[in-house]
C-alpha cells in the first residue's frame, strides 16, 4: 500500500503539467474557438530554446536560412534563461494568432484544427533542425528535496508543481470571473460579434489570451523537467493527455481541467507499481490507453466532446471546400495512366524510386478523400490502419508463408475491420471531437501495438517477402534497383483504387456522403442513414489506407515502429490537405509530396533541401488553410455543383 501511495504522489507531476497544458487550451478555445493541438509543440519549441541559454547561452531564432543563433552571454543565468525564454513565448503566440488564426476566425473549427496540426508539425520540425533529435536533460527548476510517505521517499518537487498549477488555476478562475477582461473573454467565447457591439475588440481579447496561454505552456514546458526527457515527440505528445484533461470540462471550465488532469496523471503513475504485481496488466503502451477512455467515456455521457460556439456566421463562412464533378477523376486517370507507364520506364535510380514512393503515398492520400473529402469526417490515425496491414502482411507473407496477392487482400481486409470498428466506437461524434479521438487512438495504438516488439519485431522491424505471383517478382529489390515492376504494381493499385474513388464520388453511396458532408441534419430529415454512411466511408477509407500500408511494406522491405506512427498519420494528413482532399487529382499531387517521393528527390538531389520537407509542409498547410483550404488541386474556375439526392440514395 504504501507503494501505492507514493506513485499517487509522483504522479501529481505529470498531472500538472498536463493541466498546465490544458488551461492553455481552454484559455485559447474561450476566446478565439479553436482546438490547438500545436499548444505542446509549441512549449516545447520553448523548453529547447530554455535549455539552449542554460547549456551555452545561445538565443536560437525560430527561422531557417538565416542565422538562427544569438549569443548572449558567456555565463547564462536561470533567471536570463526564463525571462528570455518566456518573452519569446509570448511574442510567439502573438504572432501565431496574428498570421494564422485570426484570419480564421470565422472559419469551419475543422479547418483550425488543421492549420494547428500544421502549426505542430512545423515546430517539431523545427526543433529537430535547430537542436536535434536525441533526448536532452534540464535541470530541475524546483528543489531536489524529499519527505517520507509511508516509509517511502518521495520528491517534493511534484506535489510543488501541481499545488502551484493549481495556483494558477485559481487566479485564472477569479481573473474570468471578477476582472473586465476576464468578462470579455467569456463574452467572446459566446459571439465576438456580440461582444465588439459593446466596445471590445474581439482580436485584442484573442491576442492577449494566446499570449497567456503560451508563456504558461512554456512554463509547464520548463517545469517538467524532473518528470521526462526533453525530445521533440515526447514533449509534443503531451498534448493528448492535456487534451482529456481540457475536454472533461468541456473547454470552458479551469476546475474541471485541474481536477482531470491530476486524476489522469496519478491513475498512469499507479499503473507501472501495479502493473508489478499484476502479470496480465504488464502489457506495453497500456498507460497512454487511459486518455482514450477517458475520451470515451466523456462522448458517451455528454454526446459531444467540444461544445459548439454561438458564432454569427456569414452565409460562406463555414463552406467546406468543394467537391469536383463526378466525372473529371476517370478524365485523369487517362493522363495518369500513360504519363506514370511513361516515367516509371524513363526513370531510373533515385527518381524512379521517389516515383514509387510517391504512388504509395498517393493511395493513402485517395483515403483521406473519401473520409474527409466525401464524409466530411477527419481522422488523424489513418496510418495506425494502413500500419494494421503493413505489419499483418509482413507476419502473414513474412512468418506463415500466404502468397501474394491473397496476403495483401487479407491484411488490408484486417484495416478495413479496424477501420469500421474505429468508426463504431466514434460514430456519435464528428469534425473536431473525431480528428481528438482519433489523435487519441493513434497515440495510444502506436504505443501499445507499434512498440510491442512481439508484434513489429523491435529494432530489427519486420521484413516483407517481395511479393511473386506466377513466379514473376514484383519487388522493389534486385537487379536495376528500384525495379520498374515493383512501380508498376503500385501504379496498378493507384489506378484501381482512384478509379473505385472515382466511382464511388458518382454512385448514391458517394452522394450520401456528400449531403452528410455539406448538411447531416438535412441528410437525416431527406431520408439519407447517417450513422450508415460514416460507417461505410470509414470502411472504405481504412481499406485505402490498408493498400497503402501493404504498397509501403513492399517498397520499404522492412517495416519499423516509425513507419506508421501518430507523426506520420498527422504527416500524411498535412499532405493530403496541401494536396487537396477533395479530389482524386489532390491525392496524386499530395503523394507527390509523401516521404521519400518525388518532392523529396527533387528537394534532395537539386538543392539539398530534403530536410526541410516536413516544415516544408507543416508551413505550406497553414499558408493553405488560410489562403486555399481547398488545395493545389482546387480550380477556381470550376462551376459550382449542385448536389442532387436521387431517391434510391434517400433509402
Amino acid at each position: 500500500m504504501p507503494t501505492y501511495v507514493a506513485a499517487l504522489v509522483l504522479g501529481l507531476g505529470a498531472g500538472a503539467v498536463y493541466a498546465a497544458l490544458g488551461l492553455g487550451l481552454v484559455l485559447i478555445h474561450r476566446a478565439s474557438g479553436v482546438v490547438n493541438v500545436a499548444h505542446a509543440a509549441f512549449a516545447m519549441y520553448v523548453t529547447y530554446q530554455y535549455a539552449e541559454l542554460r547549456d551555452v547561452g545561445d538565443l536560437v531564432l525560430p527561422v531557417v536560412g538565416l542565422p538562427p543563433r544569438v549569443h548572449l552571454t558567456d555565463s547564462p543565468s536561470f533567471a536570463l534563461a526564463l525571462t528570455v525564454s518566456l518573452a519569446m513565448a509570448a511574442l510567439g503566440g502573438l504572432v501565431v494568432y496574428f498570421l494564422i488564426f485570426r484570419p480564421l476566425r470565422h472559419a469551419p473549427p475543422v479547418l483550425t484544427l488543421v492549420a494547428s496540426v500544421g502549426l505542430m508539425i512545423a515546430l517539431q520540425a523545427l526543433a529537430v533542425l535547430q537542436f536535434g533529435s536525441d533526448n536532452r536533460f534540464i535541470d530541475s527548476v524546483l528543489p531536489r528535496t524529499s519527505f517520507s510517505l509511508f516509509g517511502e521517499n518521495v520528491p517534493a518537487d511534484r506535489p510543488l508543481l501541481a499545488a502551484l498549477v493549481a495556483t494558477v488555476g485559481i487566479v485564472m478562475w477569479a481573473v474570468s470571473r471578477w476582472t473586465l477582461l476576464g468578462l470579455a473573454t467569456r463574452a467572446v467565447a459566446e459571439s465576438d460579434e456580440a461582444t465588439a457591439q459593446f466596445g471590445y475588440r474581439p482580436e485584442v481579447v484573442a491576442a492577449t489570451s494566446w499570449v497567456a496561454a503560451s508563456v504558461l505552456g512554456a512554463l509547464a514546458g520548463i517545469l517538467v523537467a524532473p518528470i521526462s526527457v526533453l525530445s521533440p515527440s515526447t514533449y509534443t505528445l503531451f498534448i493528448v493527455p492535456a487534451l482529456a484533461a481540457a475536454l472533461l470540462g468541456g473547454l470552458s471550465s479551469f476546475g474541471a481541467t485541474i481536477v482531470g488532469a491530476l486524476l489522469l496523471g496519478m491513475v498512469q503513475s499507479v499503473l507501472l507499481p501495479l502493473q508489478h504485481s499484476v502479470s496480465w496488466l504488464d502489457q506495453p503502451g497500456l498507460r497512454s490507453l487511459f486518455p482514450l477512455l477517458f475520451l470515451i467515456a466523456i462522448a458517451l455521457t455528454r454526446g459531444q466532446l467540444i461544445p459548439g460556439r454561438d458564432q454569427i456566421l456569414a452565409p460562406t463562412a463555414a463552406r467546406l471546400p468543394r467537391a469536383e464533378p463526378a466525372g473529371r477523376p476517370l478524365h485523369d486517370l487517362y493522363v495518369v495512366v500513360p504519363a506514370g507507364v511513361l516515367a516509371l520506364v524513363l526513370l531510373s535510380g533515385s527518381y524512379r524510386l521517389g516515383l514509387e514512393r510517391s504512388l504509395a503515398g498517393a493511395v493513402v492520400c485517395l483515403s483521406f478523400v473519401v473520409l474527409t473529402g466525401f464524409a466530411g469526417q477527419l481522422s488523424l490515425a489513418q496510418m495506425s490502419l494502413a500500419g494494421v496491414a503493413g505489419f499483418l502482411l509482413a507476419r502473414l507473407q513474412g512468418g506463415l508463408g500466404v502468397p501474394f496477392p491473397l496476403a495483401p487482400l487479407l491484411a488490408t481486409g484486417a484495416a478495413t475491420v479496424a477501420g469500421l470498428l474505429l468508426g463504431v466506437l466514434s460514430r456519435r461524434i464528428r469534425g473536431v471531437d473525431l480528428a481528438v479521438v482519433t489523435l487519441t487512438a493513434g497515440v495510444a495504438f502506436q504505443e501499445m501495438v507499434f512498440a510491442n516488439p512481439l508484434i513489429t519485431g523491435g529494432l530489427a522491424g519486420s521484413a516483407v517477402p517481395a511479393p511473386k505471383v506466377f513466379g514473376i517478382d514484383l519487388g522493389v529489390a534486385g537487379a536495376g534497383y528500384p525495379r520498374v515492376q515493383y512501380g508498376l504494381l503500385t501504379l496498378a493499385v493507384f489506378v484501381l483504387c482512384a478509379f473505385g474513388v472515382a466511382r464511388l464520388r458518382a454512385s448514391t453511396s458517394g452522394l450520401r456522403m456528400l449531403a452528410v458532408r455539406s448538411n447531416e441534419r438535412a441528410a437525416s430529415a431527406v431520408g439519407v442513414d447517417a450513422a450508415r454512411t460514416k460507417l461505410l466511408a470509414s470502411a472504405i477509407s481504412a481499406g485505402i489506407a490498408g493498400f497503402g500500408g501493404c504498397l509501403i511494406g513492399y517498397g520499404q522491405g522492412r517495416l519499423s515502429f516509425d513507419s506508421f506512427g501518430v507523426f506520420a498519420s498527422l504527416f500524411f494528413l498535412a499532405i493530403a490537405s496541401v494536396g487537396g482532399v477533395m479530389s482524386v487529382r489532390g491525392a496524386v499531387l499530395g503523394g507527390l509530396l509523401a516521404p521519400g517521393g518525388v518532392v523529396f528527390t527533387l528537394l534532395d538531389r537539386l538543392i539539398d533541401l530534403a530536410r526541410y520537407q516536413s516544415l516544408l509542409c507543416g508551413v505550406a498547410l497553414m499558408v493553405l488553410v488560410v489562403l486555399r483550404p481547398e488545395g493545389l488541386a482546387y480550380d477556381p474556375r470550376q462551376p459550382a455543383v449542385r448536389l442532387r439526392i436521387p431517391a434510391e440514395a434517400r433509402a
